[in-house]
């Protein structure tokens, strides 16, 4: 809530916190770029699929609990988070290795 007692509104949000990332080093005082909320919904989304790759868990079939989390009507909508980092694509195929979908169609 703001200090009126109102619900925040989505510039107010995004203010504050260009505030707090410049007071704690995220972002250099003067510099117009710089980490923003969305980065961490996105960081959030990529640590999930890497966490379930390293459990063992089917990254597919736990979709939907991950979409439904973030907020979204329809799985294909959380696809845009899930950008190739490095780390993502390497566990995915050791994923992919493991459960003999790799080559399996040689």
């Amino acid at each position: 809530m703001n200090k009126n007692g109102n619900r925040l509104d989505k510039g107010e949000v995004h203010r504050a916190f260009y505030v707090l990332s410049r007071q704690i080093g995220l972002r250099a005082a003067g510099v117009s770029r710089g980490p923003r909320l969305h980065d961490f919904r996105h960081r959030f989304a990529v640590e999930t699929l890497l966490r379930w790759y390293r459990n063992g868990e089917d990254p597919e079939r736990r979709l939907p609990v991950l979409s439904t989390y973030l907020g979204h009507a329809h799985v294909t909508d959380t696809y845009w988070y899930l950008t190739g980092t490095p780390e993502l694509l390497g566990a995915a195929e050791s994923g992919w290795k493991r459960d003999g979908r790799v080559n399996a169609g040689r």
